[in-house]
């Protein structure tokens, strides 16, 4: 891999911008209001979060695991495709992969919220709660606080970061270079990535319809799974397409 190839070092350098503005005084609340993914029914949602999203991370490990990510199985691809190709192909499978969240989270939503009401909650009760994050303890006798918590933490908590693209960047590497040998860190036995990206990816399948996490807790599980999905779909018609995947410098 070695040197930093250009539509990465791109990448990274904005990503690494967008981070420290968060950390500058007054901007980190009003950068994720306006740039991270709500959900659409929530007032902060605009159609553009489902691009600047990828430019937002939750801390500085979100961000370096991510770019690293980036530049350790992009880097092959980009030499392969061009920077054209590979940023078309980064951006589709991020904006894919926002795209599959967003409509996880809304039939999660919705099918809550109908549960909710048909215990005997009103919607005015409900909206309370989603407007201001509390609501009358009395109603804990219809419905548990888990339920309320989930259906909050779906309408209010923003998705961010360039994970759901970095998806579909491993999944196209495992597609071009399916015998490369890589290692899980809690298991560092060199392991085929034929085998060790799909592995991941269904650890966080697993994950997203379970709600048990062995990554740890603020994870957008169907985000990684959503962008897997539209890298594999994006290799699958250029390959039909014969578009192949040498590189071409038309894309530029």
């Amino acid at each position: 891999m070695g040197k930093v190839s250009e539509a990465i070092k791109v990448i990274i350098v904005v990503n690494v911008v967008f981070f420290v503005a968060t950390l500058l005084p007054g901007m980190n609340d009003e950068m994720f209001r306006w740039l991270a993914l709500y959900f659409p029914k929530n007032k902060n949602f605009e159609y553009w979060q489902f691009v600047t999203n990828m430019f937002m991370h939750g801390g500085f490990a979100h961000i370096l695991f991510n770019m690293y990510g980036l530049w350790a199985f992009g880097t092959p691809l980009e030499k392969i495709w061009g920077k054209g190709r590979f940023l078309i192909f980064y951006f589709i499978s991020g904006i894919g992969a926002g795209i599959i969240y967003t409509a996880v989270n809304y039939f999660q939503f919705t099918n809550l919220y109908s549960e909710i009401i048909a215990l005997g909650i009103t919607d005015v009760q409900i909206q309370t709660l989603l407007d201001t994050g509390s609501y009358d303890t009395r109603i804990l006798s219809l419905v548990s606080k888990e339920k309320l918590e989930t259906l909050y933490n779906l309408f209010s908590i923003p998705a961010v970061g360039a994970s759901g693209a970095i998806y579909g960047v491993l999944v196209a590497f495992a597609i071009l270079f399916p015998n490369a040998k890589l290692a899980l860190i809690f298991l560092p036995v060199p392991i085929a990535a034929k085998y060790f990206i799909p592995l991941l990816i269904a650890l966080d399948l697993f994950s997203g319809l379970t709600g048990y996490s062995i990554f740890g807790g603020g994870v957008a599980h169907f985000a990684h799974v959503g962008g897997a999905v539209i890298g594999f779909l994006l290799m699958w018609y250029w390959k039909s397409r014969g578009i192949g995947y040498y590189r071409d410098d038309s894309y530029i």
